[in-house]
């Protein structure tokens, strides 16, 4: 008998029971100085990799904005995409940056929210994300970046998600609490995950995260840090005009550990 087999059958099991849950609610939105943009290829990828900006807002105090870039390609489903980003990002405790209609953004439209917004942080996805929304979406703002002010600065985290970075530089642990936070915001994108049940393989792709990143940041062969879980991440800074890396970023950030560098 493998003794592995009613491990394996209990995460069958777990995956194939959570198809029919469903949540509601919402929490109050955290108002600060401090700002993170988060420019979103697509509503629902707030959520999907969404650990960082959560943890920002629950430990450091910070105003997690999300700005929706697209609504998505199929036009029908756009003001039904938007409802859905509005469940989610109430269900964590995160504004949207407000639109009028559904058009995608312009560099200039980017350019404009920055100046207004003046974040410290700004999410959005690394230069090959597989997706051509994604790619799209990390050249756009890249290009309004180059616009802003010779004064301006933020730090800048690059996202993965349809295409593995080959050198992230930051392990954020997630607890199983975060975890399942995530998962109940997804599952309210909720014609998307009808078609495909993506919220529910989050926690497996999280703990992936910690079987690549433990040496892609830790160094080959170095030790693992104890996570369960986690999102790796890639973190510059943005000033004086350029992408700039960060010294000593290559770290494991585990839980209640953001407000050294943060």
């Amino acid at each position: 008998m493998n003794p592995y087999l009613n491990y394996v059958e209990n995460i069958q099991v777990g995956v194939e029971s959570a198809k029919g849950l469903s949540v509601e609610g919402k929490t109050p939105v955290v108002e600060s100085a401090d700002k993170v943009l988060f420019f979103a290829p697509h509503p629902d990828d707030e959520c999907i990799v969404g650990l960082l900006p959560l943890r920002l807002m629950r430990e450091a105090g910070m105003q997690v904005i999300n700005v929706p870039v697209t609504f998505g390609s199929n036009v029908e489903r756009q003001p039904g995409r938007a409802a859905e980003l509005k469940g989610a990002c109430a269900y964590l405790g995160w504004s949207i940056l407000p639109r009028n209609g559904f058009q995608n953004l312009e560099k200039e439209d980017i350019v404009e929210i920055l100046k207004a917004e003046q974040p410290k942080v700004i999410f959005m996805p690394h230069s090959k994300d597989w997706n051509s929304r994604h790619i799209a979406t990390h050249f756009l703002v890249m290009e309004a970046l180059a616009e802003m002010p010779a004064d301006f600065s933020c730090t800048v985290i690059e996202t993965e998600f349809w295409g593995a970075m080959d050198d992230p530089n930051l392990m954020v642990e997630a607890d199983a609490q975060t975890v399942a936070d995530l998962v109940a915001a997804t599952s309210l994108h909720v014609e998307e995950v009808a078609r495909n049940p993506y919220h529910l393989l989050l926690p497996a792709w999280m703990q992936d995260n910690v079987r690549r990143g433990g040496e892609l940041v830790g160094g080959q062969g170095g030790a693992v840090p104890d996570f369960s879980f986690a999102t790796l991440y890639r973190l510059s800074k943005w000033a004086n005009g350029e992408l700039l890396a960060v010294q000593d970023a290559d770290r494991f950030l585990p839980m209640n550990d953001l407000k050294e560098i943060f």
